[in-house]
């Protein structure tokens, strides 16, 4: 399993919370590609709700990452 940010952008407006199930169902229906689908089922199924993106992928970037301060320029 490997994640991008351009493939984990795809779940960004996913209904969270989501279990793994909803979460492919939900990759399925808004077309995202085969490579977020397959990461989604490799995923070790323990009934777990997935309450964002961070829970599955530790390293994707929260907005705080691309916080710009105007003031420091």
């Amino acid at each position: 399993m490997y994640w991008t940010l351009e493939l984990a952008s795809k779940l960004e407006d996913a209904p969270w919370p989501a279990s793994k199930d909803e979460l492919i169902d939900y990759a399925v229906r808004s077309g995202a590609p085969l490579e977020v689908i397959e990461n989604l089922q490799e995923i070790e199924d323990e009934g777990d709700v997935y309450e964002s993106i961070e829970e599955i992928w530790p390293d994707y970037p929260s907005k705080e990452d691309f916080f710009f301060n105007e003031d420091e320029y």
